[in-house]
């Protein structure tokens, strides 16, 4: 009798931690422990993230985000694409499960996702008519000068505007950044803006219709660090991830996997926190 009440209690104390274990587990862990696929989601942003002519996950987020889960001991990978606006809607919603767009970490977005550690730090970038005719170097010329500029839907370049003092009717809005340089190169806007790096391969790739703007006129506080998206109930996921990130980010195998994307050193994120940045973006 007494070996019978020990030994329910034992199974019974075991089933308790099973279950907290499981509660303490989110979607993601789920699908893992399923043997479902990590359904990675990005826009096509180019160099951050984009897919392959062939449907293979491009760009250097991806690159590091894969490296990182490869640390992991994942690589069964799915990924997602959808428009720059639908990010983080579609992780909510549990379309895909990590969003590696390159998508910056701002106080608005810790708000509805939760952010790695930062993997960049990212600055603005506009792209003007060659010669730059209208002189646009900052957000402030675009308020000084009451020209039009053209950025994409739920960029962080549209806050960044208005913190400048930009109007929304200077501010034309579309789906990202072909649209983006279509503007520009008909004339329907004098400026387009979005991170550097995108603007900058939008101008390497026009054949001369658009040019970059120097970079180093943006003042300190337009620089953002970007992070990868999880759920915010993908805590434990996030944690594991974060750990192996550490060890990953700068590493030689890492910058020669982006190398191709552009990134580089300068790159690297320094000593912001998520929290830090989350707190002042």
């Amino acid at each position: 009798m007494k070996m019978s009440t020990l030994t329910t209690t034992a199974l019974a104390g075991l089933w308790l931690g099973v279950s907290a274990i499981a509660a303490l587990a989110g979607p993601l862990e789920d699908r893992i422990a399923a043997g479902d696929t990590i359904r990675i989601g990005f826009a096509n942003e180019i160099p951050f993230a984009y897919p392959g002519e062939d449907g293979t996950p491009k760009g250097f987020v991806n690159a590091e985000v894969i490296g990182v889960l490869a640390k992991m001991g994942y690589t069964n990978i799915e990924t997602v694409e959808t428009e720059w606006g639908g990010l983080i809607p579609g992780l909510n919603a549990g379309q895909f499960d990590i969003i590696t767009g390159g998508m910056n970490i701002l106080a608005a977005r810790c708000e509805n996702i939760a952010f790695s550690e930062p993997m960049a730090k990212i600055g603005d970038g506009f792209i003007v008519a060659p010669g730059n005719p209208k002189g646009i170097q900052t957000y402030t010329d675009v308020k000084d000068k009451a020209v039009m500029l053209v950025t994409g839907a739920g960029y962080s370049n549209i806050d960044a505007a208005k913190a400048a003092g930009v109007t929304e009717d200077q501010i034309m809005i579309v789906p990202g950044p072909t649209e983006i340089l279509a503007a520009v190169t008909a004339g329907r806007a004098d400026a387009g803006t979005g991170t550097y790096p995108t603007m900058k391969q939008l101008a390497d790739s026009s054949g001369g219709a658009v040019e970059i703007v120097d970079p180093s006129a943006m003042p300190e506080e337009s620089f953002n660090w970007a992070g990868v998206g999880f759920r915010k109930e993908d805590q434990d996921f996030l944690d594991r991830f974060n750990a192996a990130q550490k060890d990953y980010l700068g590493s030689p195998e890492m910058l020669a996997a982006v190398a191709e994307y552009g990134y580089s050193e300068a790159m690297l994120p320094g000593d912001k926190t998520t929290e830090w940045v989350c707190a002042n973006r």
